[in-house]
C-alpha cells in the first residue's frame, strides 16, 4: 500500500526503478478501480497507452485554436477539428461559433458565464437548483447575484417559476426607474443527480421577462446524449442557446480532464493580439493542453459520429436495465428520459465506497457510462440484497420515465415493478 514516505521527494534525485515501480502501481490501481466505478460520469472504457510517445515534447495551445502562436509547439490543428465537429453537433453555424478545448466543464461554465456578463453586466445569473455546484463558484469569482430557481417534477427547471422571478425583477428595475437589467440563464442539459434536461426554448421565453438575455448551456454528458436521443432535448445552440459547454473526459473517455465550449463569435469581447505570445486570445486559460486536443480528436476519430450514437443507445438501454434490476431488490429506482443516470435508495456508506457511488441526501445513483456493464449492475444489486437495510427513501414524488414520449411522475411505491 502506497504511502506519504513512498511517495516523497528529496534533496537527492531517487532510482528512476524506484519512480518507475511507483508509477506502475499508481496505474494498477486506477486499471482495478473502474470495475467498480459506478456513480461518477467518467468512462472509464478506454485504453490510450499506444499514445505515451505524445509525452515526449511539450504540447502548449496558447490562444485561440484558430490563431497561430509565436511557440510553435501546439496541436490547434487538432483541435480546430475537435471544436469543428461539437459545432456540429451543438447545430451552430461553422462561420460564426468560436470555440476550444477547456480543461473542463466547470471552465465552460465560467466561460459562458464570462460572456454573458460582458453582454448584460448588471444581470443576474438565474440557475435550477439541480445545477452543477460550479456555478455557484464561477458566480462568486464574476461576482455576479445567483438566484436559484426551483424544478418541476420532472427535475428539469421550472419555466413558470423562472417566469416569475424574472418578472419581479423587471418590476424592481422600473420601480428604480433604470433599465431593465436582464437575465443570464443557465441551463443544464443533464442534472448531476438525475440527468435531467432543461428545456431551454421555453426557458429562453420566461427569461425575457427580465429583459435581454444571455443563455448558456452546461452540457457536460448530456451534450454527448442529447443529440442521439429520440426525441431530441432542446438543449444547443440551434435550439437558442448562446454558448455550450461539453464535458470531453466524461463520455468519450479520455485519460485526462478535458471540455470544449462554444460561443456565438459575435458575443466575444474584442482583444488584441497578444505581442508575446503572437495569438489571440479569447480563451480563460490562455495557456491550455494540447495533449487533452489530440486524445479528444482521436477518440472521436476511432468512434465516428455513427459509433458515438451506437454507444450513446448501448448506455442508454444499461441505465435501462439498471432500473429494473433495482426494483427487483427493493430500491426505488428513478431515471429521467434519456439520462444514463439512475438513482435510487441509498444504501449503507460500506456499499456507495465499494461501488464508489455518489449520494446526495437520502439518494444514490449510478451511471451507465461505456465501462458499465450488466454484470456490474447485477453485482452491485447483489450488494444491496446482501446489505443492511438501506436509508429511507423520502417520501416525495419520484421521477421514473420508461417510455419516449412524455415524463411521467409516479410515487416511489409504484415504481417497484420491473421497466
Amino acid at each position: 500500500m502506497l504511502s506519504h514516505s513512498d511517495l516523497s521527494i528529496g534533496h537527492k534525485p531517487r532510482p528512476a526503478e524506484e519512480t518507475g515501480l511507483l508509477l506502475r502501481e499508481v496505474s494498477r490501481r486506477l486499471v482495478e478501480a473502474r470495475e467498480r466505478f459506478l456513480g461518477f460520469p467518467g468512462n472509464m472504457a478506454f485504453d490510450d497507452s499506444d499514445s505515451g510517445h505524445l509525452l515526449a515534447a511539450l504540447a502548449n495551445n496558447v490562444g485561440d485554436p484558430d490563431s497561430e502562436d509565436a511557440s510553435g509547439v501546439h496541436t490547434k490543428l487538432f483541435e480546430r477539428e475537435v471544436t469543428a465537429w461539437f459545432t456540429a453537433l451543438a447545430q451552430g453555424d461553422p462561420e460564426t461559433t468560436y470555440g476550444y478545448v477547456t480543461s473542463g466543464g466547470s471552465e465552460g461554465i465560467t466561460f459562458g458565464l464570462y460572456v454573458g456578463r460582458r453582454r448584460l453586466p448588471h444581470a443576474p445569473v438565474y440557475a435550477s437548483s439541480a445545477a452543477h455546484y460550479s456555478v455557484r463558484k464561477a458566480a462568486d469569482l464574476l461576482r455576479m447575484p445567483l438566484v436559484t430557481v426551483e424544478c418541476g417534477p420532472d427535475g428539469a427547471m421550472d419555466a413558470e417559476a423562472l417566469a416569475k422571478l424574472c418578472r419581479a425583477q423587471r418590476h424592481e428595475d422600473e420601480a428604480a426607474g433604470r433599465p431593465p437589467r436582464g437575465a443570464v440563464l443557465l441551463a443544464t442539459a443533464g442534472a448531476t443527480m438525475g440527468g435531467a434536461f432543461d428545456d431551454v426554448p421555453p426557458l429562453r421565453e420566461a427569461a425575457g421577462a427580465a429583459g435581454p438575455c444571455y443563455v448558456h448551456t452546461d452540457a457536460a454528458l448530456g451534450g454527448i446524449v442529447a443529440p442521439f436521443s429520440t426525441p431530441r432535448p432542446a438543449w444547443c445552440l440551434g435550439d437558442g442557446a448562446d454558448s455550450v459547454s461539453v464535458s470531453g473526459h466524461k463520455f468519450l473517455g479520455v485519460p485526462v480532464p478535458c471540455g470544449i465550449v462554444l460561443a456565438r463569435r459575435e458575443l466575444l469581447p474584442s482583444f488584441p493580439v497578444g505581442e508575446y505570445v503572437g495569438a489571440r486570445d479569447h480563451t480563460l486559460a490562455c495557456s491550455r493542453s494540447g495533449l487533452a486536443a489530440v486524445l479528444l480528436w482521436k477518440r472521436l476519430r476511432q468512434l465516428g459520429t455513427c459509433g458515438l450514437r451506437t454507444l450513446v443507445h448501448r448506455c442508454q438501454d444499461t441505465a435501462e436495465y439498471a432500473v429494473g434490476a433495482l426494483a427487483a431488490v427493493g430500491a426505488h429506482p428513478g431515471r429521467h428520459r434519456h439520462a444514463l443516470a439512475v438513482t435510487f435508495d441509498r444504501p449503507p456508506e460500506e456499499v456507495c465506497r465499494r461501488w464508489r457511488l455518489s449520494a446526495e441526501g437520502r439518494r444514490a445513483q449510478l451511471i451507465a457510462m461505456p465501462h458499465v456493464t450488466r454484470r456490474a449492475v447485477d453485482e452491485l444489486c447483489a450488494a444491496l440484497r446482501q446489505s443492511d437495510p438501506p436509508v429511507p427513501s423520502p417520501s416525495r414524488w419520484a421521477v421514473a420515465v420508461r417510455d419516449e414520449d412524455a415524463y411521467r411522475a409516479e410515487p416511489a411505491a409504484a415504481q417497484h415493478r420491473p421497466a
